[in-house]
């Protein structure tokens, strides 16, 4: 039986050798799903502080009331992010201390937050961050495969998009990304993304699918596009939080792409995006100048 007891020679003294100042806006991150992933410094802070602003109150109750911590509350979403800045400001310009809080992981990573802490800024008081869980971290730290042609360099895209467009251009940078890809997806949609990745990369790739991180029923797959349509049709369930790791393209030579293969990347994403937006993909893709891509992108028109 695992001893899950803290020892009795444990001390939180080391809590108190970094100050709290004042007028400071401190980003704390909370669990993506098990209560158990809060660090001691989040608790520390959260019973510091005057106020806690969070993306919805009514989902950081439970985790609030779980840990005995009893504070003011303000709602700070994506709706009323710039609004909600000015009463936290407010409160810093009298000399509190406030702390945001995200619904799950770290505030500002495909959560609210960037706006609030740029505010701040702004104004003129600090900003302070309280480190801890992120489905990114967590995601990234069991990608083993998924991480290896890219020696551990990822681009993280946040949410796949729901705009058809925006899928195309998501599809084609990730078909020739020299990084790992990792993105969220919603358990209403991971079906067809899933299905679409399977239909546009080769078998020379890795898919890594997790699902409900950290939580009693989390899963992690490492597939082939291949192995994706059969997977989705014998896994036991598809109900959860989805994040997806996609291992980097990697060339089978060392020569560019040539001027009639970028051509026909342009030609495949000119009914979706301007020239602007055609440029900046061939860009990233290629390896090559904006202004270079820029040109290709009008000759193709």
């Amino acid at each position: 039986m695992v001893n899950t007891r803290m020892p009795n020679t444990w001390s939180t003294d080391f809590l108190n050798q970094q100050d709290l100042p004042t007028s400071t806006l401190y980003m704390v991150a909370t669990p993506i799903g098990n209560l158990g992933d809060i660090t001691l410094r989040a608790l520390h802070v959260l019973n510091a502080v005057d106020g806690i602003a969070c993306e919805d109150t009514r989902h950081s109750a439970p985790l609030l009331n779980h840990f005995g911590i009893h504070k003011k509350c303000v709602a700070l979403h994506a709706h009323n992010e710039a609004a909600a800045s000015d009463v936290l400001i407010g409160g810093l310009q009298q000399g509190e201390r406030w702390a945001y809080i995200s619904d799950a992981g770290t505030p500002g990573v495909s959560d609210p937050g960037a706006r609030l802490a740029c505010a701040v800024g702004l104004a003129g008081f600090r900003v302070i961050p309280i480190p801890g869980a992120s489905a990114v971290s967590c995601a990234v730290s069991v990608g083993g495969s998924a991480l290896l042609p890219s020696d551990g360099q990822f681009q993280f895209l946040g949410f796949w998009p729901h705009k058809l467009r925006d899928q195309e251009e998501w599809l084609l940078q990730i078909e020739h990304c020299n990084k790992a890809t990792v993105f969220f997806e919603s358990p209403h949609q991971i079906s067809n993304t899933l299905l679409k990745l399977a239909a546009c990369l080769d078998d020379s790739r890795i898919v890594m699918v997790g699902r409900e991180l950290t939580k009693k029923f989390e899963q992690v797959v490492h597939l082939k596009p291949s192995q994706l349509s059969n997977w989705l049709s014998t896994t036991e369930s598809l109900k959860g939080e989805f994040i997806v790791v996609i291992s980097a393209h990697e060339q089978s030579s060392n020569s560019p792409a040539s001027h009639a293969e970028m051509l026909r990347w342009v030609a495949a994403l000119k009914p979706f995006l301007g020239s602007k937006e055609v440029a900046n993909v061939i860009a990233t893709i290629a390896g090559i100048s904006k202004k270079e891509a820029y040109q290709l992108a009008l000759e193709g028109k």
